[in-house]
C-alpha cells in the first residue's frame, strides 16, 4: 500500500476536480462540518464538485500503515482566503477509504488515535 501516494492522488483530483470518484473507495466514509457517514465515490464526486474546495497539504501526521492526518489550507469559492484545516485519511489498496475532516490538527490527530486504538482491538 502507498499510503502518501494514495493521499497525494486524492488531493490532486480534488483540486483538479477530475476523476475524483476513482481515487475513492465503494463507499467512502467522509466526516465534514454537515455530517458523517458513508457515501458512494459518485455522491463524493458530486460533493467535490458543489462545494468547489481546493485543499493544499501542508504538514503530513502517520498514525498507522494505513491512516494519516494531513492539515492542510482549505479555500472555497466564495471565500478564497485560506481555512487551516486537518484531515483524518485512511487508505485501503490504493483509494482513500476515509477522509474525516475537523477544524484543527489536533482534534483530528485525537479522532486518528481513538480510530487507531479501535481499530486495534477488533
Amino acid at each position: 500500500m502507498d499510503l502518501e501516494g494514495a493521499i497525494n492522488r486524492w488531493h490532486q483530483q480534488v483540486n483538479d476536480r477530475e476523476a475524483v470518484a476513482e481515487v475513492v473507495s465503494d463507499p467512502v466514509v467522509v466526516l465534514g462540518p454537515k455530517g458523517a457517514g458513508p457515501i458512494t465515490p459518485d455522491g463524493f464526486a458530486d460533493w467535490v464538485e458543489r462545494s468547489g474546495i481546493k485543499l493544499m497539504p501542508r504538514s503530513w501526521h502517520p498514525i498507522s500503515d494505513g491512516m494519516m492526518v494531513v492539515e492542510e489550507d482549505a479555500t472555497w469559492p466564495d471565500t478564497p482566503r485560506p481555512t487551516r484545516v486537518a484531515t483524518v485519511f485512511r487508505v485501503t489498496g490504493d483509494k482513500v477509504s476515509a477522509a474525516l475532516r475537523l477544524p484543527d490538527l489536533k482534534q483530528a490527530l485525537e479522532l486518528a488515535y481513538i480510530c487507531r486504538e479501535l481499530a486495534a482491538t477488533e
